[in-house]
């Protein structure tokens, strides 16, 4: 089968959720094929992730499938496995806890998609099992200056996920939210940070200004493309064709 026609068979499928569940393993089975592409790949990575998130018994034979892809070569595909992770370990964190440690190397990952999406999947964990985080928030701090602007964009929605559970996680970098929220030179990271504050307790939640309404990124890049700059971490089940990460509601 070509590309392009096993691509758009997945894109149906992808639509059909009620299917999903006994093709998990056929769609498992793509991420070991010789005849998979990187795009086949990617494609079989994040639906593994949102077949996972909504049926979690299947997650001990989907993990061991993912993680190989932790350590390859193309970006897209590191970036597709930790997005996948991420999904999973929302729903049955057990079944990534071996594995969660090494998620942090990411952090520092030469690419920036690729620690942008640490960031993400660790939003999804942390909604359902914050605790393991209480040690690792300066991991997190250090990505609110990264040098690339939808990293930072980003990085305050981890705290924003934590402060609304875990509100001490967040107290120690209060200042350091304060100062972004209050003169960022980005308005998406002052009005995440502003967030973040605000979903932990520390400032007063008032109504935000149609002035001061989020505006989408203009950033575009050929893996994750448009996105929307209030956004989290339950998405839409169908997967944007230009992003790498589904559109998200928040938690």
């Amino acid at each position: 089968m070509s590309e392009a026609k096993l691509y758009k068979e997945l894109g149906a499928l992808t639509k059909n959720k009620d299917k999903w569940e006994s093709n998990i393993p056929y769609v498992r089975s793509l991420l070991t094929s010789t005849d998979s592409t990187t795009k086949i790949k990617a494609k079989a990575l994040w639906m593994l992730g949102e077949m996972v998130l909504k049926f979690p018994s299947s997650a001990e034979d989907s993990v061991p499938a993912v993680i190989p892809f932790c350590d390859s070569k193309e970006p897209l595909l590191r970036e597709r496995a930790l997005n996948a992770l991420g999904r999973i370990g929302r729903s049955n964190y057990q079944s990534i806890e071996p594995h969660w440690s090494g998620l942090f190397r990411f952090a520092n990952d030469e690419e920036a998609n690729v620690r942008l999406s640490f960031i993400w999947a660790s939003e999804n964990i942390a909604t359902n099992n914050p605790d393991p985080y209480k040690d690792h928030m300066e991991v997190f701090a250090g990505l609110l200056h990264d040098s690339v602007d939808r990293v930072r964009m980003e990085a305050p929605e981890i705290f924003r996920v934590l402060g609304k559970r875990k509100p001490e996680f967040v107290k120690p970098f209060i200042d350091q939210l304060r100062n972004l929220a209050d003169s960022d030179s980005n308005r998406v990271v002052r009005i995440h940070s502003l967030g973040a504050l605000k979903a932990s307790g520390f400032v007063k939640d008032d109504k935000t200004s149609d002035s001061d309404a989020p505006e989408v990124s203009t950033e575009k890049s050929k893996s994750v493309g448009k996105r929307r700059s209030k956004s989290d971490h339950d998405s839409n089940s169908a997967e944007s064709e230009v992003s790498s990460r589904p559109k998200r509601k928040r938690a």
